[in-house]
C-alpha cells in the first residue's frame, strides 16, 4: 500500500523522503536540535529546504555539530573561512546571522533554563494540532510565530522573521502541520509528549512524559532519567509509569 504524504515532500528525493518520515512535526525538547533548526531555518530563506538538507552535513561539520557555545566563540577570521566553505550557502549575512544568534541564544537559555522551556512557551507548552486538507491551506505564519519572532528579535537575533519561525515551528513539531490523509499526522501526535518541566538533578536530568493517539486518553506513561558526565550524555534510563487519569 502507498502511504499518503504531504504534497510539499519530492517522491524522488531521498533526504526529503527520510526528513519528512522520521523528523518533520515530531516535537523537540533538546536545545542543541532547536539551534540546529534555527541555523537551517535561516540559511534557507528565499531559498527550497531540499537544497539546505544536502547541505545538511556540511552545515554541522561547520557549526561545531551545531554547539551554540562554541559557535558563540566563533571570530570574523571564522566567519571569513565559513564564507568559503562550499559545504554551506556561502551568505555572509546568513552566516553572521547564525554566529550573532549564538550568544542570544545561551542568554535564553540562562534565563529560562534551556531554550526548550522559553519557546514552548509561545504554544502553551504542547503542540498545536492542525487539520489540513490541502496545502493551500497551511499558513506561512501565525499569531504564535508573530509573537515567538517579535521576541527573539527584542533578544538580539536575527533572521528570525515570522516566516523562518513558523518554519521552525513545525520542524520542531510545536505545530503538527501533516496534512490529516497524510501517514505522519497521526504518527506524530502519538508521539511522547512531556507532562512536565525538565528537572536537572546534579549530573542528571529527569524527563516525565505521556504518549497516546490523538483526542484519546494516553496509553503509556514514562520518566526518562538521563546520566551526563563531561557535558555528555553517558547513559538514558526509561521507566514506566501509571498513565495519569484525564477526566
Amino acid at each position: 500500500m502507498v502511504k499518503k504524504r504531504c504534497g510539499w515532500v519530492g517522491e524522488s528525493n531521498s533526504l526529503m523522503l527520510e526528513y519528512h518520515d522520521r523528523e518533520w512535526g515530531v516535537p523537540v525538547h533538546d536545545d542543541v536540535k532547536h539551534f540546529e533548526f534555527l541555523v537551517l531555518e535561516g540559511a534557507q530563506a528565499g531559498l527550497s529546504w531540499s537544497i539546505v538538507l544536502n547541505k545538511r552535513e556540511g552545515y554541522r561539520r561547520a557549526f561545531s555539530e551545531f554547539n551554540p557555545n562554541k559557535v558563540a566563540r566563533y571570530t570574523e577570521k571564522r566567519v571569513q573561512k565559513l564564507l568559503l566553505d562550499q559545504g554551506i550557502i556561502r551568505n555572509r549575512q546568513k552566516i553572521e546571522a547564525a554566529v550573532r544568534n549564538a550568544p542570544a541564544f545561551l542568554a535564553i537559555q540562562e534565563e529560562f533554563g534551556s531554550f526548550d522551556a522559553y519557546s514552548w512557551r509561545f504554544v502553551g507548552g504542547k503542540p498545536k494540532v492542525n487539520r489540513w486538507k490541502v496545502m493551500k491551506q497551511i499558513p506561512a505564519t501565525s499569531s504564535e510565530s508573530d509573537a515567538f519572532s517579535k521576541d527573539l528579535k527584542n533578544r538580539g537575533f536575527t533572521f528570525v522573521g515570522s516566516t523562518v519561525i513558523y518554519a521552525h515551528m513545525q520542524a520542531v513539531g510545536m505545530v503538527n502541520d501533516h496534512l490529516v490523509d497524510c501517514f505522519r499526522y497521526r504518527e506524530v501526535a502519538t508521539v511522547n509528549q512531556p507532562i512536565a518541566e525538565p528537572e536537572e538533578l546534579g549530573n542528571a536530568g529527569r524527563i516525565q512524559w505521556v504518549s497516546g493517539r490523538l483526542g484519546e486518553a494516553p496509553a503509556y506513561a514514562g520518566t526518562d532519567f538521563i546520566i551526563a558526565r563531561d557535558g555528555q550524555i553517558a547513559a538514558v534510563y526509561l521507566f514506566f509509569d501509571k498513565p495519569p487519569l484525564i477526566a
